[in-house]
């Protein structure tokens, strides 16, 4: 967490690119051993804000690193991990920004050309793995972004409940984990 805040205080502005991508990927490292990998040996599904394809368009594209050596950087501090599905809320850089509800971080207070050049970077991404990705128009209503996020992920997960039965809910099914525990039964004596 600190690393993380290092990389995006502002009083910072100037870091070397070199060293930026090599600290993102050192957090990215310590965060597949320390969360992402124990979660992926219980079995569990893991959602992630950011990963190594935000290196490769924000390092790479961005600061005009060479993609190809972000990737194997990355490649090397994640073990190889990829995910399943990249989902990409793309809209105009400067719209996003314009979003935001707090003060700039480091990379949010880049200019412009540095914003459209991570949006190009993350949309090459994309058209290169169509289908890993779902890009989806961050400027559509967030009810129709999330119902095409349902669609694309009910292609991926078990769903036991029928989409009928969704549609009329409304709801999204949540899959929970129960721990049955046997009946009690009254303790037998020996005679």
């Amino acid at each position: 967490m600190r690393l993380r805040a290092l990389l995006l205080d502002t009083a910072h502005t100037g870091m070397s690119p070199h060293a930026e991508a090599l600290m993102y990927a050192a957090d990215r490292a310590e965060h597949v051993a320390s969360v992402i990998a124990p979660a992926l040996a219980r079995g569990a599904i893991v959602i992630t804000d950011r990963y190594v394809d935000s290196s490769l368009a924000y390092q790479g594209a961005g600061r005009d690193l060479p993609v190809d050596e972000i990737a194997r950087l990355n490649w090397w501090a994640t073990g190889g991990r990829t995910p399943d599905l990249t989902i990409l809320l793309d809209m105009d850089p400067m719209a996003g920004l314009s979003r935001r509800a707090r003060s700039a971080d480091r990379l949010e207070a880049e200019p412009a050309d540095f914003h459209l050049r991570v949006r190009a970077g993350f949309q090459a991404l994309a058209r290169a793995e169509p289908d890993r990705y779902l890009v989806l128009d961050a400027d559509r209503p967030p009810e129709q972004i999330t119902r095409a996020i349902q669609e694309r992920i009910r292609e991926l997960l078990p769903d036991p409940v029928p989409s009928a039965a969704e549609a009329s809910t409304g709801d999204f099914p949540a899959i929970r984990e129960e721990v049955l525990t046997p009946p009690q039964r009254p303790d037998r004596q020996s005679s």
